[in-house]
């Protein structure tokens, strides 16, 4: 597989914007505690990344694929522990 430049870039910006999530999972992860966090950014930023996922594919850029896969499964895991963690804690 070949890789020029400005695919690299592209990986160089999806693992930036990427690394950005961890730290809120991680976070939460830990502290089991999401009640400060919106259902309404993680699902209109996974609706998003969504539309970038399709179109990677019609362009066939697997930068814009892998970046947003990974920016989509983030979303889709916020919000998951979101909802198992308030259905534990009662709030």
């Amino acid at each position: 597989m070949y890789f020029d430049v400005f695919t690299l870039l592209g990986f160089a910006a999806g693992t930036v914007t990427s690394i950005g999530f961890l730290p809120q999972l991680i976070r939460g992860y830990r502290t089991k505690k999401l009640y400060d966090v919106s259902y309404w950014m993680p699902l209109v930023l996974a609706c998003g990344m969504l539309l970038w996922l399709v179109y990677g594919f019609f362009r066939n850029d697997i930068a814009i694929i892998v970046a947003n896969s990974f920016g989509v499964s983030c979303n889709i895991l916020l919000i998951t522990m979101k909802k198992w963690y308030s259905t534990r804690d009662g709030s």
